[in-house]
């Protein structure tokens, strides 16, 4: 790393949504061009950077600034320069000139405290002082600003965030009480507010901080699924993460729940603590359920006849269950329909829409996913969209779990029947938004299939609706006879209930390769990927997809994911490339989105380029393929799902992760021409039968297993599923 020192002559270029400037910089003699996320430099500034060298291949040397300081002006040179800049809007090189020349080293004095005797210079009326006086203010109260908080090692762009939230009032609070703005701002999490207040001298034992330390406990715990946790365990993981004793701990819970922070609830022997959001979005929730649970005033006996007069028309057969789920349908306000794979929900959710059409009722299809809502759209014929979307999502917020919808209590949807297919993978989240837009009188229909993997997101939604046992639920369980031939969805099922399944490859779409070395195991993984699937499924290389249950270790996400690209898309002039985060973005990559961000824009492109439609958010799960990386701009343009084109800047790409190889969890909701699962022996709490169903339903054509026989096995015994904390079924139930 180089330290240079100089004053910006000029701005070359700025975006200004990503803050990536190019300037040209005055290093005594000498005229640097930099480059870098400065947000709040200006013309006539004087800065202390630190970076590096670099030569671009289209605009030569440049220096590409890593960290910086602005610095006072202090010579009565430097006075003259910023002055000059344009940095103060009215004031050119020549007025600034006349002034500094006039007042000398006390010119920034006189501005601040002596505004008026500006107007003794010629050109400049006592209300242009004035206005020259208000915005000298400004700047100073910004600058000084960054100053201060550079020194707790807080960046220029976060710094522009909490001066933005604050004001004047950030000295104090940045002194007396960090932790607050983890609260307030938008990517200041626990973390950085405890280390602003380790290097302020806050002492570890702070009530500040153990109150703060707790709600990140229950955030953190909120990752993991959980909607609560037991007092113990938190005040466990408090204890762990500050260093602090159990009794401060007991004490601010209670101190937290009086401020209405936290509730604190008996359940049954355990005492269950939430975050105040969290629990009411379960409690809002179960009531929203309940109010849409109504009864409708209608003959069994016609809407069997109407369906047997859609069976001959569609030349189908239903079921027993399936012609029941459109019977409960008309005839209830909320309705469950849950099954495995093969069990016919596509078919049952056609039943519902011939059933509905007839009656000339207005439906609305949707999943959580944009696979999925492709998905329901091809199996159907009916345009289904995300929930999401059907929702009118829009940017506007910072927290990732909350998006700002269009449709709402104030603004329903305007349908009379509802269909969400893939309800297992909506959270507590998503499932509050939507149901705030369901009007009390529209039919909702959730289909899920209860065993897969729970939601990314905090809740267990569809599983504790059906748990309460408050509203109709209909189990499709028969295995139709064309589902039968595929050995996918008969070993399932064999799964599902504890079968042993048997791995001789004698299959047309099972396989198992039983192999124990771990690269030995990558190598094939990557010639059924490359070669050998692509032709067999008749499908492109990118919609063959590898799961694997871990992140870490040999087999994980991240190594498979670095292996993959060198072998997947190699290294080519041709393709431009960026590092980030210690990995590599390589144009032609497949990536994943790895958060919900509900205020990046996107847009469908048509001929030459032109956006022919835009919207807002991408989320959590969602793929696509790297199409360009400008260096120049700091930008990386992603093509998603139906064609949406998204443009990052460099520093937000850690939105975006590799995704040759995905965790099985990330795969829900997705459904692939073929996946390759490679396995070896892991953690037994994630190695289960519930993590292996969800990975072997998520295929279409195509399940190949590459790894260890035994761990197969174990994984179909293994009935072992991580506890998940929440109580949507107690809230239906104290509510019936």
């Amino acid at each position: 790393m180089e330290r240079i020192q100089g004053y910006v002559d000029h701005i070359i270029y700025r975006n200004s949504e990503n803050g990536y400037t190019v300037l040209a910089l005055i290093c005594g003699e000498e005229e640097i061009t930099c480059v870098g996320s400065l947000h709040y430099i200006g013309n006539g500034e004087a800065i202390e950077a630190e970076g590096q060298y670099k030569e671009h291949s289209t605009y030569g040397r440049q220096f590409q600034i890593v960290s910086y300081e602005i610095k006072e002006p202090e010579d009565v040179v430097s006075i003259e320069r910023y002055l000059g800049s344009g940095a103060i809007k009215g004031i050119g090189a020549s007025l600034a000139a006349r002034i500094v020349k006039k007042f000398k080293a006390d010119t920034f004095r006189i501005i601040e405290e002596e505004p008026e005797r500006l107007a003794e210079i010629k050109g400049i009326s006592e209300r242009k002082a004035r206005e020259i006086a208000e915005q000298a203010e400004e700047k100073r109260d910004m600058r000084k600003a960054m100053i201060f908080l550079q020194q707790y090692g807080i960046s220029n762009s976060m710094g522009v965030k909490i001066y933005n939230t604050y004001g004047p009032e950030l000295y104090r609070i940045v002194k007396e009480n960090p932790y607050q703005m983890a609260e307030d701002i938008g990517g200041i999490g626990f973390r950085i507010a405890d280390e602003i207040a380790g290097r302020v001298g806050i002492h570890t034992d702070s009530d500040f901080r153990i109150r703060s330390g707790i709600l990140y406990v229950l955030q953190q715990a909120s990752g993991e699924g959980h909607i609560y946790l037991p007092q113990e365990m938190l005040q466990e993981r408090t204890v762990v993460l500050l260093g602090v004793s159990r009794e401060s701990v007991e004490k601010h819970v209670m101190d937290l729940a009086v401020d209405r922070k936290l509730i604190v609830k008996e359940d049954g022997e355990s005492i269950c603590i939430y975050s105040t959001a969290a629990y009411y979005l379960e409690l809002n929730a179960a009531k929203m359920l309940h109010d849409l649970n109504i009864s409708c005033e209608i003959s069994e006996t016609a809407v069997l006849a109407k369906v047997a007069k859609i069976e001959k028309e569609r030349e189908t057969e239903l079921d027993e269950m399936q012609r029941q789920a459109v019977a409960a349908a008309a005839g209830h306000g909320l309705l469950v329909i849950t099954g495995g794979p093969g069990t016919g929900k596509t078919t049952t959710i056609n039943a519902l829409i011939d059933y509905f059409e007839s009656e000339g009722l207005e439906l609305r299809l949707a999943a959580p996913t944009g696979r999925a809502a492709k998905r329901m759209t091809e199996a159907t014929g009916y345009e289904a969209q995300t929930i999401h979307r059907l929702l009118e999502v829009s940017g506007g917020t910072d927290d990732e779990s909350r998006g700002q919808f269009g449709r709402n209590a104030e603004n329903p949807l305007e349908a009379d029947v509802i269909i969400i297919d893939e309800m297992s993978m909506v959270d507590i989240y998503l499932a509050h938004a939507l149901l705030m837009a369901v009007p009390v009188g529209t039919r909702l229909i959730m289909v899920g299939d209860v065993n897969q993997l729970p939601s990314v997101g905090p809740g267990s939604v569809l599983k504790d609706i059906i748990d309460s046992g408050q509203f109709p639920v209909v189990r499709l369980t028969k295995i139709f006879r064309q589902a039968t031939e595929s050995d996918i969805i008969v070993n399932a099922h064999k799964i599902n209930k504890g079968e042993h399944v048997v791995a001789d490859n004698k299959s047309r779409d099972f396989f198992f390769l039983k192999r124990q070395d771990a690269n030995v195991i990558i190598s094939i993984v990557i010639t059924l990927v490359q070669q050998k699937m692509p032709k067999y499924v008749h499908a492109s290389q990118n919609e063959i997809q590898v799961l694997t249950p871990m992140r870490k270790g040999l087999l994980g996400v991240e190594r498979l994911n670095t292996i993959l690209q060198e072998y997947l898309n190699a290294p080519s002039q041709d393709k431009r490339e960026k590092e980030y985060g210690g990995g590599l973005f390589r144009e032609g990559d497949k990536v994943m989105q790895i958060k919900n961000n509900y205020q990046i824009e996107w847009e469908i492109r048509g001929k030459y380029g032109i956006a022919v439609e835009k919207g807002t958010g991408i989320f959590n799960g969602d793929m696509g393929i790297v199409r360009e990386i400008n260096t120049y701009a700091e930008m990386m343009t992603v093509e998603f799902d139906e064609g949406r084109f998204v443009d990052y800047p460099f520093k937000q790409l850690d939105e975006l992760e590799l995704a040759y190889a995905v965790t099985i969890h990330k795969s829900q909701g997705s459904e692939y021409p073929a996946v390759v699962i490679p396995l070896l022996p892991g953690p037994r709490m994630l190695m289960n039968r519930n993590l292996l169903y969800t990975a072997v339903t998520r295929a279409k054509s195509c399940v190949t297993l590459v790894g260890d026989e035994g761990t197969f096995y174990q994984m179909i015994d293994n009935t072992f599923e991580q506890k998940r904390y929440t109580s949507l079924q107690n809230r239906i139930k104290e509510l019936s």
